[in-house]
């Protein structure tokens, strides 16, 4: 019998390549574009914002949590006078579909689909939303007809609903949103130059970076060249322990229907992530499917 945890966060890596695909499409920038939001991540933020309505920088500050508030400054609210928040998430929900179609082909339409977005979907309407602000809107939005979209729909929902228990969980260990960049790029996940190309995406300023670095060291998380010490290494299993243990409530079924889902997933994931429609590894710091 697999631990709740353990699956929670086996199916996240599994239905992530699903949701994550929405980002990565090539045709993401145009699509946005030609609603009136300008730039890659004003169409981002928008986006992903747009199942909680109207909602200023602040609320995007909070909820996403590790993007430095100037740079959400900079796509919202405007995005707002630009496209309206239903918009806004047709428009996703036409990229989700093009691009999972077009990485998946033939199997857009398989059995695998149909089994996992049936699962998927039932799990992600029963999941707990108090707490989860992210998940809780993204399960308001309806539950589309088709199987692949409801899919990406559930993906989605599950996501969020585990991204919100993280922020929670990085926030009882009293790790501020800078902080658990600099954290988690000293794992080396992201490779040599990792701590700059998350600084860099995330847009933090070189002297916010450093003093968040100093308050690692202070805690001896990190060394003074930015490696992730013992120490550190535990405070993060500990954070994701906790995160997965939160992720299991939604997924409270019988084994039997999670390995039905594990199953479904499975193949799907590895076509996604075979086709280059997500990086190998995800800026969440994962390497999803595998």
């Amino acid at each position: 019998m697999t631990k709740p945890s353990e699956r929670a966060r086996t199916l996240w890596q599994l239905l992530e390549p699903v949701h994550a695909a929405v980002y990565f499409a090539p045709e993401t920038k145009s699509a946005y574009d030609a609603i009136g939001l300008k730039g890659y991540w004003m169409g981002y933020f928008a986006s992903r914002a747009a199942a909680l309505g109207p909602v200023g920088p602040e609320v995007v500050e909070a909820v996403f949590y590790v993007f430095h508030p100037a740079m959400v400054a900079r796509a919202l609210p405007d995005a707002w006078e630009a496209a309206d928040p239903q918009t806004v998430l047709d428009a996703r929900a036409d990229i989700a579909r093009t691009t999972l179609r077009r990485a998946l082909g033939d199997q857009a339409d398989s059995p695998e689909v149909s089994t996992a977005a049936e699962i998927a979907v039932r799990l992600a309407l029963a999941a707990p939303r108090a707490g989860r602000p992210l998940g809780a809107a993204q399960a308001a939005v309806p539950v589309p007809d088709e199987p692949l979209d409801a899919l990406w729909w559930a993906a989605s929902v599950l996501r969020e609903h585990r991204g919100d228990g993280h922020v929670a969980a990085l926030t009882s260990y009293g790790i501020d949103p800078c902080e658990a960049l600099v954290l988690h790029a000293a794992t080396g996940v992201f490779g040599d130059d990792g701590a700059a190309y998350v600084q860099s995406m995330r847009k933090w300023p070189d002297e916010e970076w450093a003093a968040a670095r100093e308050r690692l060291v202070a805690r001896n998380w990190v060394d003074p060249d930015g490696a992730i010490t013992a120490a550190g290494h535990e405070a993060r299993q500990a954070v994701e322990h906790v995160t997965d243990a939160m992720a299991a409530t939604a997924y409270d079924a019988p084994d039997e229907t999670l390995d039905r889902l594990e199953t479904a997933l499975t193949p799907l994931a590895a076509l996604v992530m075979s086709t280059g429609a997500v990086p190998a590894t995800t800026p969440v710091g994962i390497r999803p499917g595998v």
